[in-house]
């Protein structure tokens, strides 16, 4: 009905509906989450260690609701599951504005958590799946490159409104507003696919194509997860989400970073706006390079300019200008949690248990969440300097470089044993 009216198939607008509220939830509360930190810190008299550990609190119950998230996902309707994420994600922040010790961070945490966790981690890659079969990949660029565009709008204005009227009306503003428009989100746009309804999957037709079922073969190949488990392209892969949310996590400390550089706490809301286009950019980006020189090409390629942005915030942070250059090339490096870590997954194992290998190895972002965020904020609280933490992070993203060979080598292990089929 909507596709012959509008000529476009409903998938995309599904895929509208989802960008609102991953953006929000990811791009509007998690991401403006940084800006907090040190208006907290200096009125509550908090040392920074102590306040960012609450997002290894959040982390340890992301990591125990993954366990069990997907299946939520298949048993109940998701529409109801986006709306109470966001109420508990949201009700968090609202939470947060009326705290005057550390522990309300540490207790409002855990809602935080499994609400954020449900919408930025899961909801995305379920529907999109569902909904997608064909251009999932563009799907997940798109979906990417749209919380970089909200994310770009909301940091600017955070930043605005904690100068102008405080941390804890900010809290409020934010929490509200982010239920408000992901409800009307959901209730507009998410439906559950329906033949008698005619919401079918895009591209389904050309998956069916062929009597000899090839398509389908082509699909649902690759390895179990039994037969991944044991193979070093698992651990490898394992090894690089761990890496890789552990550098994109310095995101957090930025403003921080940027302030103790001796700007202000409205430039670094700027500075994060900056940052929130180059997510964009480099989301669209990753997305055409994944397509044309391959996924194996495009992670290298994304971990070099990470090192070129953290060398520039280490020898040449004092310039305005630099700080916004290292902010958009380290886009490169953080948008690989949505695109290249899901990208080389398949890549790596195909598509035959693909939804139980990813959330197998995102262990590894949430225990990377769990030791890095509150690691950064001690070295800042014991040595005054992030200086640390960022000659930290050159070393992984070497390190990352080499395990992208080891699990390619990997997988023609696989192949070669015949396990890929």
């Amino acid at each position: 009905m909507k596709k012959s009216i509008f000529k476009i198939h409903y998938a995309w607008w599904i895929l509208v509906g989802l960008c609102i509220i991953v953006g929000i939830s990811k791009g509007g509360l998690n991401n403006s989450a940084s800006l907090f930190l040190s208006p907290i810190s200096e009125e509550l008299n908090i040392g920074m260690g102590d306040l960012t550990l609450y997002f290894s609190v959040a982390a340890v119950f992301t990591l125990l609701f993954l366990a069990f998230a997907g299946k939520l996902a298949q048993k109940y309707d998701i529409r109801l599951l986006i709306i109470l994420s966001i109420i508990l994600q949201g009700g968090a922040f609202i939470a947060f504005a009326f705290m005057n010790t550390v522990w309300g961070w540490y207790i409002f945490a855990v809602p935080l958590a499994i609400g954020g966790t449900f919408l930025t981690v899961i909801v995305g890659p379920v529907l999109i799946n569902q909904w997608f079969k064909k251009s999932s990949g563009l799907a997940l660029g798109i979906l990417t490159a749209t919380g970089g565009i909200i994310g770009a709008l909301v940091q600017p204005f955070v930043g605005r409104l904690i100068v102008s009227d405080g941390w804890r009306y900010s809290y409020i503003v934010i929490g509200v507003a982010a239920i408000i428009l992901v409800v009307l989100a959901t209730i507009i746009f998410i439906r559950k696919l329906s033949s008698e309804k005619g919401l079918f999957p895009y591209g389904m037709e050309e998956a069916k194509q062929g009597e000899d079922g090839s398509n389908t073969t082509s699909q649902n190949s690759g390895v179990t997860l039994a037969v991944a488990k044991k193979s070093s392209a698992f651990y490898a892969l394992l090894i690089f989400f761990f890496f890789l949310t552990a550098i994109a996590s310095f995101m957090i400390h930025v403003p921080t970073y940027i302030v103790n550089k001796g700007f202000t706490q409205e430039f670094a809301g700027t500075a994060l706006g900056v940052f929130m286009l180059g997510v964009v950019f480099a989301s669209l980006l990753i997305g055409v390079l994944n397509d044309k020189i391959g996924t194996k090409n495009t992670a290298i390629l994304a971990m070099v300019l990470g090192i070129i942005s953290v060398s520039i915030l280490l020898f040449a942070a004092s310039s305005s200008v630099m700080i916004f250059v290292a902010l958009i090339l380290f886009a490169f490096v953080t948008s690989g949690i949505g695109i290249i870590a899901p990208s080389l997954t398949s890549s790596l194992f195909g598509n035959k248990e693909y939804s139980q290998i990813y959330s197998t190895v995102s262990i590894g972002l949430a225990v990377a969440s769990i030791v890095a965020l509150p690691a950064y904020g001690y070295v800042f609280q014991f040595t005054g300097s992030y200086s640390g933490g960022l000659y930290a992070i050159l070393v992984m993203l070497v390190i990352n470089i080499v395990v992208i060979f080891v699990a390619y080598n990997g997988k023609k292990k696989l192949e070669q044993a015949g396990l890929w089929n």
